[in-house]
C-alpha cells in the first residue's frame, strides 16, 4: 500500500487506513511518500509503482496530490490508484458551483490560524501535564484522564489535544491513591471533569512488561490490584470509564468528546 502526497501525507495514511481497517484478516505492508512538489518527483513516484505492479502481489496507492499537474502524471502509472482529492473535490466543486483552487498548500495549510494556535496551546499543556508532572493550571484543564501507569492517557491526552484543541491533563494513580477510597488531594475539586481509563490486567501486564520485564511492577498480581482498585475509586465517585483495552485512541476520545457535548 502507497501513501502518496504533496505535503506530508497525513491526509492519505488516515483516510486509505481508514478503508483498509475493514480487512483484518488481510496484512499490509504500507509506504508513505511525501512531499511530491513537482512532476519530476511525481515521474519518480511513477517508477515505484509500475516496479511494484511487476511484483507478486498488485500493489494500491492512495492519494490526495492537489496539484493538477502532479495527479495527472501520478495517473500514468499502472498502479490503481485511490484519489481522494478528485473524488471529494470534484463533488464539493459541483455542490458550491464554483472551481476550489486546487493548490497544495490550501489543502494541506494552517487554516484557521485560531483554530491552530489554540491546538498547538494545547498540546503544550498536554505535554506540561502529562503523568501528573505538573499541577499547574490543572483548574484549567476541560479533561483529567485518571488511570493506573499504562492505561492509555497519554496517547489519548496527546490526541485530543492535537486534534481537538482541547486542554487535557492525565494523572497516574499510584499505590499511595489506590490504598484509599478518596480521590486523590490535585484532582479532588475537579471531579467532573475527571475520566477513568481502565484495561484488562492481561493487557496491562504485557505493555508493563515491555517497560519493566521480571518486574514486581510488571506482575499479573500487581497489575490485578491495581485496576480493581481504580475501577472501585472510579465507581465510588460515579467517574465515567473506558476501558482501553477494547478501543482505540480515536474511539476513545470520542466517546469523551461525546460525554463533554452532553454535558456542555
Amino acid at each position: 500500500m502507497f501513501f502518496l502526497s504533496d505535503s506530508t501525507g497525513i491526509s492519505a495514511e488516515t483516510m486509505g487506513n481508514a478503508l483498509l481497517i475493514q480487512f483484518p484478516y488481510l496484512r499490509f505492508d504500507r509506504r508513505l511518500i511525501p512531499f511530491i512538489t513537482s512532476v519530476d518527483e511525481a515521474r519518480k513516484v511513477v517508477a515505484i509503482l509500475d516496479a511494484a505492479m511487476d511484483g507478486e502481489v498488485t500493489p494500491l496507492a492512495f492519494a490526495t496530490a492537489a496539484v493538477e499537474e502532479i495527479r495527472t502524471e501520478l495517473h500514468t502509472s499502472r498502479c490503481p490508484i485511490i484519489d481522494f482529492f478528485d473524488m471529494h473535490m470534484t463533488r464539493v466543486e459541483a455542490i458550491l458551483d464554483a472551481k476550489g483552487e486546487r493548490v497544495a498548500s490550501q489543502l494541506h495549510g494552517v487554516g484557521d490560524i485560531k483554530r491552530y494556535n489554540a491546538r498547538m496551546a494545547a498540546v503544550e499543556y498536554a505535554i506540561e501535564h502529562d503523568d501528573g508532572q505538573s499541577l499547574r493550571a490543572l483548574g484549567k484543564a476541560d479533561v483529567i484522564l485518571v488511570a493506573p501507569s499504562r492505561c492509555g492517557k497519554t496517547p489519548t491526552t496527546m490526541y485530543l489535544a492535537l486534534q481537538h484543541g482541547l486542554l487535557v491533563a492525565n494523572y497516574p494513580l499510584v499505590e499511595e491513591d489506590l490504598e484509599q477510597t478518596v480521590l486523590p488531594r490535585p484532582i479532588r475539586a475537579l471531579r467532573d471533569r475527571c475520566f477513568g481509563i481502565t484495561t484488562t490486567p492481561a493487557r496491562l501486564r504485557q505493555v508493563r512488561q515491555e517497560r519493566r520485564p521480571h518486574s514486581t511492577y510488571a506482575s499479573l498480581e500487581q497489575c490485578t490490584w491495581e485496576l480493581r482498585r481504580a475501577e472501585a475509586l472510579f465507581s465510588t465517585h460515579d467517574l465515567p470509564t473506558i476501558n482501553s483495552s477494547a478501543k482505540s485512541v480515536e474511539e476513545m476520545s470520542t466517546v469523551i468528546l461525546q460525554r463533554l457535548a452532553a454535558n456542555a
